[in-house]
């Protein structure tokens, strides 16, 4: 490793060229975050020319949803930009719908609008990314027209429908300027930058694959960590995915087969996971010879290029690559192998191969946007991980909502509905952040008081000297712009994105402009007051700890599990690979590495076992493998693998039709799979016992 000190064989001397250089790095860095800070103010300014042009009521809201829109990468922008329009127009049906059902009544009123917000919590909580994101807004747009319909006396006054169609039509217009703004000024990237996360995936995971073959027996290292931190990592794909999708329309066509691609990943780490489990299970010198004679199968080409680890390769030819891993499935498919372990690890090494080419397919659709037809179907029905998280959060948004509510009615405050709508804002939105809600919540909040002072200051010093359109946006520009360009700051998107998305709502700039600072800091106070109560709720009703919420995932797949294995007849391998992907992306980063490999096996186990009870129908086995299930369905798994075994032994008797032996071999190998992760993970799997 060079001195850190030593440049090319040049010291570093501090003097005026280093200076300047870097300098000049500081300023290529901060380049795309200024860059996107101009065009935040740009859309900001487009939206309230055209509110204020309308002549809308409320039109800095226009301006509100135009800085809340604008993402640092064009994806993000232009997706939330969808499903807040499809939030927001869902958000005023449902508060027009309440006021209609009960149009003389406020205490019914108000208690249907904090059951909504709970409602709301929960599907947010449930969904992902801007799904997610489009239930939270549904929850506090409804928020905020009831605060425009109750007013300061809190009585309903009827017009809702029109508040609603107000609202409405200032939030679109905020995401249409916004849209306009960003995809004028940007060509977006995300594509590229999931081709590239997808390769150097697939890439390392085939490589680790590889290599675990190749150092078969004492010189084997440990992969399980490095297998856990791909997982994080595959997990991670799905933000970039959103993203690559909202950039474009043909990418959101073939999204079934991205969506492939990254489940191939999964499976190419489970399949990983089994050939390394029975390596380890084998003799030093067997575990060797085995991995030899089954790495000696594949073409020599594609040996290379799997342990080579260059992303490039995967990037620049996809469809070779992937010709070469047909190539090699036909080749193994057609080769027998003596023992049932040179089974396993030639199916996993086909299972491998076998992913990484849908991986490839979706590389290939990526660089030309064309997709093999017919596209692989998507996944029908939702797969919730676990429901009580959701219900603690519906329940946390409930209590908040209705607290504010009544503290309202109680100290007859005149800005009490703005208290609400806050309150809902934070409680709902940041709901989603898990353990990291309070710490977010709270420096929302700071973020919301510092956007409140400089608020006042822009209202009360600079404002009244300004006259016209042009003086108003240079002003808001001096500040929108440096902040946009630290919200595009990763590690301080948290202050400064509430600096720059509630200036608007705080600043209320109008056509007729009042400047009244006792009205500006009773405001004021109600955002911030509604901000700090939502995120306190998080300490008062704490989301639940990782801990528990580990324990619970892995109680639910053991429960599930032991439902496959008392009644596996008509169960899908890819709906269970489905649930179990959504239990290990709901893993918390806190969770223990015993943890996430017991997780890993339930998902190999319920594969192997639904697969192979497919094999043993094919092979008239079925009455003997009922029982053996029936024991792993009540937690028996001594008795389980003692079956097994036995089932084992009349498998390897079978004769006959070259199909039968193919089907009884491949029986053997999904049941060494399935014993081996039953003796790993004995205690996992024989918990709560029902013998």
């Amino acid at each position: 490793m060079p001195d850190p000190l030593e440049t090319n064989g040049l010291v570093a001397t501090g003097g005026p060229t280093s200076r300047w250089d870097a300098a000049l790095a500081h300023m290529v860095q901060a380049g795309p975050s200024l860059l996107f800070g101009l065009r935040l103010w740009g859309a900001v300014c487009l939206s309230l020319y055209v509110a204020f042009w309308l002549e809308l009521d409320n039109a800095y809201w226009a301006g509100t949803s135009a800085a809340l829109v604008c993402q640092p990468h064009l994806g993000a922008s232009l997706r939330k930009g969808r499903f807040r329009m499809i939030g927001t127009l869902v958000g005023a049906f449902s508060i027009v719908a309440l006021t209609a059902v009960f149009p003389q009544n406020r205490a019914g009123f108000m208690i249907g609008l904090a059951l909504w917000g709970g409602m709301c919590a929960l599907a947010a909580t449930l969904l992902r990314n801007f799904a997610a994101y489009a239930a939270a807004l549904a929850g506090f747009t409804a928020a905020i027209i009831a605060g425009d319909e109750l007013g300061v006396v809190g009585g309903v006054n009827g017009q809702a429908f029109s508040f609603a169609i107000a609202r409405t039509s200032e939030i679109w217009i905020g995401i249409v300027c916004a849209t306009i703004v960003l995809a004028g000024t940007d060509l977006g990237d995300a594509s590229r930058r999931l081709a590239m996360l997808l390769a150097e995936l697939s890439c390392h995971i085939a490589d680790r694959f590889a290599v675990t073959l190749q150092h078969a027996g004492s010189a084997s290292m440990e992969t399980q960590p490095i297998r856990h931190e791909l997982i994080r990592q595959v997990i991670a794909l799905d933000a970039v995915f959103d993203e690559a999708i909202g950039e474009s329309s043909a990418l959101r066509y073939h999204s079934p087969m991205l969506s492939t691609a990254i489940d191939g990943l999964f499976d190419a780490i489970a399949a990983w996971r089994i050939a390394a489990v029975r390596l380890k299970c084998l003799p030093d010198e067997e575990s060797q010879r085995d991995a030899d004679t089954v790495m000696q199968l594949l073409p020599e080409q594609l040996r290379l290029t799997l342990l080579a680890d260059d992303p490039r390769r995967w990037i620049d030819a996809p469809v070779r690559l992937r010709n070469q891993c047909e190539l090699a499935i036909g080749i193994l498919a057609g080769t027998p192998v003596t023992t049932s372990s040179q089974r396993l690890l030639v199916d996993q090494l086909t299972m491998v191969l076998t992913s990484l080419s849908r991986v490839l397919d979706g590389l290939e659709m990526l660089r030309s946007h064309r997709a093999p037809d017919p596209l692989p179907r998507r996944r029908a029905g939702l797969d919730v991980p676990d429901w009580l998280p959701a219900l603690v959060n519906a329940a946390r948004a409930v209590l908040v909502i209705a607290a504010l509510e009544l503290f309202w009615i109680v100290s007859e405050w005149p800005d009490g509905a703005t208290a609400i709508t806050w309150g809902a804002i934070v409680v709902i939105v940041f709901a989603t952040r898990a353990d990291e809600a309070y710490t977010t919540a709270a420096k929302f909040t700071a973020g919301t008081g510092l956007a409140a002072a400089c608020a006042a200051i822009v209202l009360l010093a600079v404002l009244p000297r300004v006259e016209t359109f042009a003086g108003f946006a240079m002003v808001i520009g001096l500040y929108l712009v440096p902040m946009g360009a630290l919200m595009a700051q990763p590690s301080l998107a948290a202050i400064f994105m509430p600096m720059a998305g509630n200036f608007l709502p705080l600043l209320r700039p109008a056509n007729q402009m009042i400047y009244n600072d006792l009205q500006f800091y009773n405001a004021a106070l109600a955002v911030v007051a509604g901000c700090g109560v939502g995120a306190l709720s998080f300490r008062l009703l704490p989301p639940l700890s990782p801990r528990f919420r580990c324990r619970r995932l892995l109680d639910l797949t053991l429960r599930d599990l032991r439902r496959v294995a008392t009644d596996p007849i008509g169960r899908s391998s890819e709906n269970w690979k489905g649930r179990m992907y959504g239990r290990l992306a709901a893993l918390p980063d806190q969770a223990e590495p015993l943890q996430r490999a017991q997780l890993l096996a339930a998902l190999s186990v319920g594969t192997e076992m639904i697969e192979l009870c497919q094999l043993a129908a094919r092979v008239g086995l079925s009455s003997e493998l009922k029982p053996a299930l029936e024991d792993l369905g009540r937690g028996d798994s001594l008795a389980a693998l003692a079956r097994l075994t036995r089932l084992d032994r009349r498998l390897s008797a079978v004769g006959g039709r070259n199909d039968l032996m193919s089907s009884a071999a491949r029986a053997r190998s999904q049941i060494l799979a399935i014993c081996d992760a039953l003796v790993q993970h004995r205690e996992y799997f024989g918990a709560g016992a029902t013998v």
